[in-house]
């Protein structure tokens, strides 16, 4: 829900872009993600980003790419904290129209995979002697970021054909049914994101 009221905010909004990038660091540390594995998956995501944003000009990039980046890190930290494809069926249980469910889902599936496209790069990298955070995404960035969209792209196309075959129509066959706790939860961070977002488009700037 932070993921999708994040990427529905009116553009420019900045003070409220601010609100839920806290909400997001809050994630973070509730969760404990580690922050290593956190800033490379980022980092190689964040290049994707930039190829596309930035012929857009600096001044509307520049809120797009941090938008991206706040989403990134809520998505990212339950990514790197939950067991595979645990987030996909927790999103199943979102109360919310089929075909936003259903691109949610996929979303998720998709940046699983490329977690782990990115980790096996990273110990390629390493294998080649390349240490640390700034060599490896000089390693991305220079040489590696096409064909790593490529790898990723392909086991994307892959791992769907498998799920089509296997009788996939956009319900998974696993129910989540939510508790009474996880659902006033759930209610109380809607109720949040859908006002922050709301609020973004009617505040006079």
């Amino acid at each position: 829900m932070i993921v999708i009221g994040a990427a529905l905010l009116k553009p420019e909004s900045w003070n409220y872009l601010v609100i839920y990038g806290a909400i997001a660091l809050l994630w973070v540390c509730i969760l404990q993600v580690p922050i290593r594995k956190l800033g490379g998956l980022l980092g190689t995501e964040l290049i994707f980003l930039s190829l596309v944003a930035l012929p857009l000009g600096w001044e509307r990039a520049s809120f797009l790419l941090l938008r991206s980046l706040i989403c990134l890190i809520a998505m990212n930290s339950f990514l790197l904290t939950l067991p595979p494809h645990s987030l996909g069926i927790a999103l199943k249980s979102l109360p919310i129209p089929a075909p936003l469910k259903e691109n949610l889902i996929l979303a998720a599936q998709y940046l699983e995979i490329l977690l782990l496209e990115v980790t096996q790069m990273q110990r390629s990298a390493q294998l080649r002697g390349l240490n640390g955070t700034a060599g490896w995404l000089r390693y991305a960035s220079a040489s590696m970021i096409g064909a790593l969209y490529l790898r990723t792209l392909d086991r994307a196309e892959r791992v769907y054909a498998a799920m089509v075959a296997r009788g996939y129509n956009g319900q998974l066959p696993i129910d989540s049914p939510l508790k009474p706790k996880e659902r006033f939860i759930l209610l109380i961070t809607g109720v949040t994101a859908t006002c922050l977002t709301l609020s973004s488009y009617f505040t006079v700037i």
